[in-house]
Formats: structure tokens, C-alpha cells, sequence
């Protein structure tokens, strides 16, 4: 498994989310990439995913954004599909790994993995709903090893 480091931007970024500082606006798709790559560098893909969905819900609930956006499926899958990329090839930061895997910037990619009608659906926001187009490719990334 190639070595995954984090830049001192990155441990500040993951700082300030978890403290909420970052403005909503500023948390956009690419944002979540990196957020999942620096959970996954400095953990295995199960407490990475746990500390994604921690961080997200808290994130909603101190901007009084309702809960409901939250979204299970989505969460899990982008870690995965993070963790999947970074199995790859090294890199030294989120910047670094997002610049050797720009695909992942294509917030519509989990669309060739589920039919909208799944992914947008109640249970696929509430709890995580398996692909039911074609899996999503990857093992576990573990601690140490990302």
C-alpha cells in the first residue's frame, strides 16, 4: 500500500472543520475529497468513515444546517472511492493526491455506481445502500499504511 502523508495545510484544514470554522460555502466537493483523504491517511477506512460522518454531522448541527443533509451513502462511498484512489500511487498531501486523481472532482461520479432513484433515496440518506450498478472498486485502506 503507497504511503499517504498529510502538508501542514492539511492538519490545518482538518483542524479547523472539526472546530467548525469553516464557512459552509467554503465546504464544497473538493473540500470533502480532501477531508476523506486526510481521515484516511492517518487511519484505517472503517475510523475514517466514523470520524467523516462525526465531523459532518457536527459541522451541520453547529451552522444550523437541518440534519436531514446529512447523507449516509454518500459519505461512505466517497471515502471508499477515496481510499480506492489513494491505493494507487503515494502522495505527499490532499493537494498532491487530488492533482494525480482529478476524476475525483466530478461530484456526479458516484451516478455511474447507483441510479439516482437509489442513491437519492430515503435509506440511501439514512443508512448505507450497496451500489446497484457496479461496485465501488477498493479494500480497506489500513491504519498506518494510507
Amino acid at each position: 500500500m503507497p504511503l499517504h502523508t498529510r502538508s501542514e495545510a492539511d492538519h490545518a484544514f482538518r483542524t479547523a472543520f472539526e472546530a467548525c470554522v469553516v464557512a459552509p460555502a467554503a465546504f464544497n466537493h473538493e473540500a470533502h475529497v480532501r477531508l476523506a483523504y486526510v481521515y484516511l491517511s492517518e487511519h484505517g477506512t472503517e475510523e475514517a468513515i466514523s470520524r467523516m460522518r462525526n465531523a459532518l454531522q457536527r459541522f451541520l448541527a453547529h451552522h444550523g444546517i437541518p440534519a436531514a443533509k446529512f447523507h449516509e451513502t454518500l459519505t461512505r462511498a466517497w471515502v471508499l472511492a477515496v481510499g480506492y484512489f489513494m491505493g494507487k500511487a503515494p502522495s505527499a498531501s490532499s493537494a498532491d493526491f487530488i492533482k494525480k486523481n482529478p476524476e475525483l472532482l466530478d461530484s456526479e461520479i458516484m451516478l455511474t455506481h447507483y441510479s439516482a432513484q437509489v442513491l437519492f433515496s430515503a435509506d440511501a440518506r439514512a443508512s448505507y445502500v450497496e451500489p446497484d450498478l457496479e461496485p465501488i472498486p477498493g479494500g480497506a485502506v489500513r491504519a498506518g499504511e494510507a
